[in-house]
């Protein structure tokens, strides 16, 4: 029974797709395949007219591969996407070993990576393409707390050189929009002769309208913490 290895190159708005056998015999040279439903019909049924086992490998390279490769599992078709650090270390019988780098060269080592690896193949299925993107969203999400947190942290250490412990003054969950009452407090109020070069009353009037603006809860009793804190504090930088 004849084994049809064909290796597909994906892009981002075509594939280039190389069809060997054992051997090395080329059964298509590699050809180009825009990504248009026309020219996938034709993908799908030369493919389909070939005789003997066919088994299609690709790179699960970014999210481009994604529908090409469901697109030939759901025709029935035997799919494979391997990682591309595989392919890359790859040198099968009759692989040069000087690096060629084009769509077709590409596809016609896949193709032969696919002969080489024909029985360890695994099949590909919308399970593994669900689990990548909650594995790369789970890092995108890692990064961006571990970011979020480093950043609180250095804006907490600047305040700290202009009105510490700013910080400390609200309790307040995060809103919606991801704002927080103590940053928005911090933005206006800097350094905290903003605060204590006023008078009491006239900063609980500018702390009152602060809040409507920002629509925060108004408190005069945190109005008089905030002013008594700001007292008693001693900066580490002036306030030019």
């Amino acid at each position: 029974m004849n084994m049809n290895a064909v290796g597909i190159d994906v892009s981002k708005r075509k594939s280039t797709v190389a069809i060997l056998r054992p051997g090395g015999k080329v059964v298509v040279k590699p050809f180009d395949v825009p990504h248009l439903s026309a020219d996938f019909q034709s993908l799908k049924k030369l493919i389909m007219d070939l005789d003997g086992e066919t088994r299609i490998v690709m790179e699960c390279t970014g999210r481009y591969y994604e529908p090409v490769a469901r697109e030939l599992s759901q025709a029935g078709f035997f799919v494979s996407a391997v990682n591309p650090q595989i392919i890359h270390e790859f040198q099968g019988q009759g692989n040069p070993l000087r690096k060629i780098k084009t769509d077709k060269a590409d596809s016609v080592k896949i193709a032969r990576y696919t002969l080489d690896s024909w029985a360890n193949l695994k099949q590909y299925n919308l399970m593994d393409e669900l689990r990548s993107q909650l594995k790369t969203m789970n890092r995108q999400f890692d990064f961006y707390m571990k970011h979020k947190t480093a950043m609180k942290n250095n804006l907490i250490g600047l305040i700290d050189q202009t009105y510490p412990g700013a910080n400390t003054y609200f309790d307040s969950p995060a809103r919606e929009d991801g704002s927080q009452k103590w940053v928005d407090f911090i933005d206006t109020h800097w350094h905290v002769d903003c605060v204590r070069k006023m008078s009491l009353s006239a900063f609980t009037n500018h702390y009152q309208k602060w809040c409507s603006c920002r629509k925060y809860n108004f408190s005069k009793s945190k109005a008089e913490e905030i002013y008594g804190k700001a007292k008693e504090l001693i900066s580490m930088f002036f306030k030019l």
